[in-house]
């Protein structure tokens, strides 16, 4: 399984932002713009919990499982890869989620003397927060899950494995 790359999150990120903000000026342009649901923020939040969460029940089982604690619950391969997975799938579409709310908020901070207007960018923000707490909570249960290279216990030291 290959690792998520943070400029992959970051293009996603800008493209739906500028893909966001050039159909919010067109769309307003026509008519009314569609608001920002108030639980975007709650929903995206939602899910960071759980991600962190799951990190951490997985960070502990795994710590007492490599000190072999008596009694410790395993973690069992396929189930640690579906966790993997959960989080690869949600800091993705976090950061397509994310992008288009921050490409809104840049088109309503034009008009922020407008409380309704105001109240849709402050949504919006909150929600580009919560995005980026997603992706955190994913990229941390990644790490935590992550297993070790076969060069990590090399003997020189830097990780690799000396060549003759």
């Amino acid at each position: 399984m290959k690792q998520l790359r943070l400029g992959v999150l970051a293009g996603l990120f800008v493209v739906a932002g500028v893909l966001s903000w050039a159909a919010a000026r067109l769309w307003n342009a026509f008519g009314t713009l569609p608001g920002v649901p108030l639980a975007a923020p709650i929903v995206l939040a939602a899910i960071a919990a759980v991600l962190a969460a799951t990190a951490l029940s997985l960070r502990n089982r795994l710590r007492a499982q490599r000190e072999r604690r008596p009694g410790a619950k395993g973690v069992e391969p396929i189930m640690a890869a579906r966790a993997v997975v959960f989080g690869q799938a949600s800091a993705l579409v976090a950061a397509l989620v994310s992008g288009m709310y921050a490409g809104t908020a840049v088109f309503l901070l034009g008009s922020l003397d407008i409380p309704a207007r105001r109240d849709q960018a402050i949504y919006a923000g909150f929600s580009v927060l919560a995005g980026f707490a997603v992706i955190a909570a994913a990229l941390f249960l990644e790490r935590v899950c992550k297993l070790p290279e076969d060069g990590d216990n090399a003997p020189n030291g830097t990780g690799r494995v000396p060549t003759a």
